[in-house]
């Protein structure tokens, strides 16, 4: 019975060695300049060095392959920036600079996964690209909720925090781009983008405060015509 138990350990973990593989091989293909749409399932098993008929003990198809690449990147960054709010405890200054770098870092590590994100969020693949969208929406309902933990958003209607989370969101894919274009040795620029980040921040933040007087301001004038 163990040594059942211990040759189906072995085989999951073969398993996933090869899924693992098949992701990062198209990762690796994209790495050179080429579409998600461009590549082909015999390319990815050639370059993971697996037979094609071993991709589909993974994957229906490479838009399903596609789809494995989105959730990895994005499952584990949503719980990690949750997290990070979490520990803040309500302090917005707290969160909001670890939670820039905690992200700017993790873009850093996982640079490939990024820059597929980045460039097939307006990519060929339909369903790459909802899903990409999709996932964006979470970030967004996920920080829109997590707003709540700051005494200084909780009044404000759900529907602002909405609007504040994906300016936020948005925001963040913007440094994507930036970051992923500098190299390992350029940290003073990688610094200065952090700074900037975080201060871009701010200035949501301190915006969406006034919006908050402002709509306040705008209802009592009306109520008074």
């Amino acid at each position: 019975m163990l040594a059942h138990l211990t040759t189906m350990t072995a085989r999951d973990e073969r398993k996933q060695q090869t899924r693992q593989s098949l992701l990062e091989a198209t990762l690796k293909l994209m790495k050179e300049g080429r579409g998600f749409v461009s590549i082909s399932l015999r390319e990815v098993t050639r370059e993971a060095g697996v037979v094609p008929t071993a991709f589909y003990r993974h994957f229906r198809d490479m838009d399903e392959l596609g789809l494995a690449l989105v959730d990895d990147v994005s499952l584990s960054l949503r719980k990690m920036l949750r997290d990070e709010r979490v520990k803040a405890k309500g302090a917005g200054h707290i969160a909001l600079q670890s939670s820039v770098m905690m992200f700017l870092l993790y873009v850093r590590q996982e640079a490939q996964s990024f820059e597929f994100l980045v460039r097939e969020r307006m990519g060929g693949s339909t369903k790459v690209r909802e899903a990409i969208q999709r996932e964006v929406r979470h970030f967004v309902t996920d920080l829109a909720n997590d707003f709540r933990m700051f005494p200084e958003m909780q009044n404000l209607p759900s529907d602002d925090l909405e609007m504040i989370a994906d300016l936020v969101i948005n925001t963040a894919i913007n440094w994507c781009g930036e970051i992923l274009a500098l190299t390992s040795d350029q940290v003073r620029l990688q610094y200065e983008l952090s700074m900037r980040a975080v201060k871009q921040l701010r200035l949501i933040f301190v915006g969406a405060s006034h919006w908050k007087v402002e709509q306040g301001a705008a209802e009592k004038t009306a109520a008074a015509v």
